[in-house]
């Protein structure tokens, strides 16, 4: 994965002026790499410096969030995968927040994906779906663009209270209300 990362970023650096086109088109392709968001923010930072990092991070998240809306309707097998460790992760009744979702996006480990089915639970129409993906991603993009530098230089202890933060802040930001039909919440019982 590093080596892949390096080979790409530096295709992005000796790219000109095309150097940004080809970075946002990097946030797509990343996936396919398996190279983690939080690492092509802090490149992005690198690269670029805070402001244009983080405008063009956010650009490449929101094509990538748009193709995904556009594809996941097709792909059945992969939107069921991705219920299905939601599923396993939050429970059946559980439908994240936009600020849940926002703050899930800032630790490094969570599938980009599968906050975006979460997303799209919340907000199913493409226009909905495309403001939660904006109000989500500049967290993201943001953070680890800006600070991307220092959090590589925490202790692992900090890095863990910054993660447990974040756990707390999302346990706060939660939906204080749950439905549940009544045939599952009393169980399915044959005579």
């Amino acid at each position: 994965m590093d080596e892949q990362l390096l080979l790409m970023l530096s295709l992005v650096q000796d790219s000109g002026m095309f150097a940004p086109v080809l970075f946002i088109l990097f946030h797509v392709v990343r996936q396919f790499m398996f190279i983690p968001v939080v690492l092509v923010c802090m490149a992005g930072g690198m690269m670029f410096g805070s402001l244009l990092g983080t405008v063009y991070s956010l650009t490449g998240l929101l094509v990538l969030s748009a193709i995904f809306y556009f594809c996941i309707g097709k792909l059945h097998r992969t939107r069921s995968k991705l219920m299905s460790v939601k599923m396993k992760w939050f429970g059946p009744y559980t439908k994240l927040t936009v600020g849940q979702i926002a703050v899930l996006r800032l630790i490094p480990f969570f599938h980009y994906h599968l906050l975006n089915v979460c997303l799209l639970e919340r907000r199913p129409d493409f226009r909905g779906f495309m403001r939660g993906t904006l109000a989500t991603n500049l967290p993201l993009a943001f953070f680890y663009t800006v600070f991307g530098e220092f959090i590589t230089r925490f202790s692992p202890f900090m890095a863990t209270m910054i993660v447990l933060s974040l756990f707390i802040l999302v346990y706060i930001l939660r939906e204080k209300v749950s439905i549940i039909k009544w045939a599952d919440f009393f169980g399915h019982h044959s005579a």
